[in-house]
Parts: structure tokens; C-alpha cells; sequence
């Protein structure tokens, strides 16, 4: 099983900045994918960002240029730099992490409000 704590979330203004930082523990050795995912209202939920193993990193093309993903190994900690947000930016960021047996693990998701 893994566990994962998502935090960071809040009310940022257009243009600004903010940092959500995903927290993993459990039996980590099998993840092989890190991501956020997003789901705003009356809407599906959508990839935004995620990272293998090896560092390799896809962006949602609406997100690519503003906002980045990244990981500290040692902390178990997978984080999403958001620069720029913009108010359709605004929803629910959950963190994912996805292991080569095919098992999917979900947190419990963090609001985002862009807005002036």
C-alpha cells in the first residue's frame, strides 16, 4: 500500500506562485510514476503534470511553460511548482502514483483558487 499526503493548496492571485508538495510512504520500491491530476468543478479529472522514475516529465499543454514537477527521492516528496496561474487553473490538485504491477494510489486532494 501507499500512502499520499497532499498539502500546498490555497488562494493564489493571477500571476502568482504557489507550491503543492505530495508526500509518499508505504511500500514505495514499486512506483514507477509520480503525477498530479486536477478536477474542477462539473468537470472530468485531467492529467496536469508527471514524472518517471528515470526523470522523464509530461505536461498538460495547457500548463507546459508555467508550471513544473519535480521530486526529492530522499524526502519521498513529489512537489508542483505553479508560475503564472491563470483562473481556469482553479480545482482540486490530487497526487497519483502509479506502480509497475499496475496498482494506481490517489491522495486526497488539495484546493486550488486562482483568483484576484
Amino acid at each position: 500500500q501507499v500512502q499520499l499526503v497532499e498539502s500546498g493548496g490555497g488562494l493564489v492571485q493571477p500571476g502568482g506562485s504557489l507550491r503543492l508538495s505530495c508526500a509518499a510512504s508505504g511500500s514505495l520500491s514499486t512506483i514507477n510514476v509520480m503525477g498530479w491530476y486536477r478536477q474542477a468543478p462539473g468537470k472530468q479529472r485531467e492529467l496536469v503534470a508527471r514524472i518517471t522514475s528515470e526523470g522523464n516529465t509530461d505536461y498538460a499543454d495547457s500548463v507546459k511553460g508555467r508550471f513544473t514537477i519535480s521530486t526529492d527521492n530522499a524526502k519521498h516528496m513529489v512537489y508542483l511548482q505553479m508560475n503564472s496561474p491563470k483562473p481556469e487553473d482553479t480545482a482540486v490538485y490530487y497526487c497519483r502514483a502509479d506502480s509497475v504491477v499496475g496498482s494506481t494510489y490517489w491522495g486526497q486532494g488539495t484546493q486550488v483558487t486562482v483568483s484576484s
